[in-house]
């Protein structure tokens, strides 16, 4: 009944199980996916304007610095334009998705695809711890008193996005399509009310704001360049749904393409458009308010509803970015464990045909980095970006090859690539120049952004990243050796029948043991009964029962003066394979099986000490023998 209630309440927190056949139908459609895989990229609109602020800040704050917004915002908007055209290539010339870490390993090699890997997996990571814990603050804004718990919230928070992410993309995406496209409409209107009162020239200037910064350095090209790469985070989630390609209907890279520049074209006017409402009501950099919370409070009045509208869509938006990271962690983790880099697990799908190992993996991580941070963005932020430029480079880079290679073939000609087919393009030579001319920005600026928040914690991703190659090596090399030793071509043994000796661990003589004995019986080897003598007391005891109620076969008495349960048995093992070279020794034992959890946690279970203990050992066979004791209701 109990087993019931629980399956009963997995259906209600995660629905029904789908079929694999149902695959196809989990399919989204450009509206949803735009909610899916932008809300990452859309939600740093909130941030990236007064990111840049805060660097120009350290120059000054009259308006002729700040004011150096504006043309700093329009180069990051080129180049988010340049990034946009070059993953728009690669997801026509990849339309299986996987992005970076398929266009590096099909044109660079596995060393960099593992790096992009590496470095996509963390900034999704980082994106969800980020992105909650920057929503939580919002909320703790305007409600002072749950400041306390607000690691608690950002946990309450992450658990809610895995367990609506655990039911699948297709419902997901509808249920967070909601939250995405109010933030989309709240900034819409905002700006545009903002435009109407500055044309009118009743659009005043903010006022009652404590500066974040006093004057620390002078304005020189490297401070530009530290404001351009801090505004960069404008570009953080672009290439989702390279990524994520396969989760759209048919045609599906037709629909991704398009959701892509969908995507580019509402940040780039909501960036431009949030930077140059912000210099026109001289938005400061500030501790205490947002560059939103000042616009709009500028636009619409104090206390306005529209301004608490805008403030609850920005709230929203950026609690809804770590969605991109659901919807994309999980199909890049199931790619490097297909390719053998990740346990193999995280590439299985689950009841709701979506990776729930990736999304309960990346809900741990992210979790265990609120936790640590104290669920505070000015921790995380410094770790944030580097990784995603590093893909953005490597992606690039590979793509400039692949179009190289495309050049090299003779017009109408197709080869069939590793992960794609090549096919003459005319214009190869123009789509090569976009992608190099975005790699050499984006690797200048991530190399800025790693120099420059290097001290402020920089330093652990330019660790992180190194040692989690190592580990997908490591696990790669694992999962060659097995697949050696498992072929069949490099076995030079013949397959022939061995003398089998049985054993058969008694703890008692009960129900259970007379089982374990006709069981050994009817496989047709002879057998002995092997007891680990931990209490003398007993193995009188024991003998009188075995004799009366067994009657049979030879049981064999092993002190063991320490108590120890496994390694008398292993010891008493390996001295039968040394005696008998030839021979598989078959060891069986009992495990009681209860109806309900907590009832198994009432018993020993040492079956499962024993199969860890015995298993490792050459030509050793573990059979435990389940008992199952049922309660009938009375």
């Amino acid at each position: 009944m109990e087993s019931q209630s629980r399956f009963s309440f997995s259906r209600l927190l995660i629905g029904k199980p789908l079929a694999t056949a149902a695959l196809p139908h989990q399919a989204i459609s450009r509206p949803v996916g735009l909610a899916v895989f932008a809300s990452d990229a859309l939600s740093s609109t909130a941030y990236a304007t007064e990111e840049i602020l805060i660097i120009l800040a350290l120059a000054g704050t009259g308006m002729g610095t700040l004011g150096l917004s504006i043309p700093v915002a329009a180069a990051i908007a080129v180049l988010l334009a340049i990034v946009t055209i070059s993953y728009r290539q690669t997801i026509f010339a990849y339309p299986n998705g996987g992005g970076a870490y398929i266009v590096a390993r099909d044109n660079l090699g596995e060393l960099p695809a593992q790096i992009a890997g590496a470095a996509l997996l963390t900034d999704y990571i980082l994106t969800v711890a980020v992105s909650i814990s920057a929503g939580v603050a919002q909320i703790t804004s305007g409600f002072p008193e749950l400041l306390p718990y607000r690691v608690e919230i950002a946990i309450v928070v992450i658990v809610l996005m895995t367990t609506v992410n655990l039911r699948g993309v297709k419902e997901s995406g509808r249920i967070f399509a909601i939250p995405t496209y109010f933030f989309l409409g709240t900034m819409f209107v905002m700006l545009g009310v903002g435009l109407v009162r500055t044309i009118s020239g009743s659009l005043p200037t903010v006022t009652e704001v404590e500066i974040l910064h006093e004057t620390t350095e002078s304005l020189t090209l490297f401070l530009v360049l530290r404001a351009f790469s801090s505004g960069c985070t404008a570009l953080t989630g672009i290439e989702a749904i390279s990524n994520g390609i396969t989760a759209f209907k048919e045609p599906r890279s037709r629909n991704a393409a398009t959701t892509l520049v969908w995507m580019s074209s509402i940040l780039i006017v909501l960036f431009l458009g949030i930077t140059l409402l912000a210099h026109q009501v001289q938005a400061l950099p500030s501790e205490t308010e947002t560059a939103i919370s000042q616009i709009g409070r500028t636009v619409y009045g104090e206390n306005s509803i529209f301004y608490l509208l805008t403030l609850a869509g920005t709230a929203l938006i950026l609690l809804m970015a770590a969605n991109t990271s659901y919807a994309d962690f999980p199909r890049l983790a199931a790619l490097a464990a297909g390719d053998g880099f990740l346990p193999r697990q995280f590439a299985a799908r689950g009841s709701r045909l979506v990776f729930s190992w990736g999304i309960i993996g990346l809900a741990g991580f992210a979790s265990a980095l609120v936790i640590v941070s104290d669920a505070r963005t000015t921790a995380l932020i410094p770790l944030y970006a580097i990784g995603v430029f590093l893909s953005f480079t490597i992606s690039q880079t590979g793509m400039v090859i692949h179009l190289r290679r495309i050049g090299r073939l003779a017009p109408g000609e197709t080869v069939q690539g590793r992960e794609a087919m090549l096919e003459y393009d005319p214009n190869w030579r123009a789509k090569m120049y976009t992608s190099a001319f975005g790699a050499v920005c984006t690797g200048i600026v991530m190399v800025v952004f790693a120099v420059t928040k290097f001290t402020s914690g920089a330093w652990f991703v330019l660790v992180l990243i190194p040692a989690l190659v190592f580990i997908f090596f490591r696990i790669h090399n694992h999962y060659r050796q097995v697949a050696q030793a498992l072929s069949l071509a490099t076995q030079t043994a013949s397959i022939e029948a061995h003398p089998v000796q049985t054993l058969i661990l008694v703890d008692s003589v009960h129900a259970e043991t007379a089982r374990l004995v006709s069981f050994a019986k009817s496989l047709g080897h002879p057998w002995q009964a092997l007891h680990v003598a931990t209490n003398p007391d007993r193995i009188d005891t024991l003998r009188t029962r075995w004799e009366e109620r067994i009657g049979e076969g030879e049981l064999i008495i092993i002190p063991s003066p320490y108590r120890y349960l496994a390694e008398p048995i292993r010891l008493y093992i390996l001295d039968v394979l040394e005696q008998n070279p030839e021979t598989f020794v078959h060891i069986i034992m009992g495990h009681l099986v209860m109806d309900t959890f907590w009832e198994q946690t009432l018993h020993q279970n040492t079956a499962y000490i024993f199969t860890l203990a015995l298993s490792r050992l050459e030509r050793v066979v573990v059979t435990s023998v389940p008992y199952q004791i049922h309660h009938t209701p009375s």
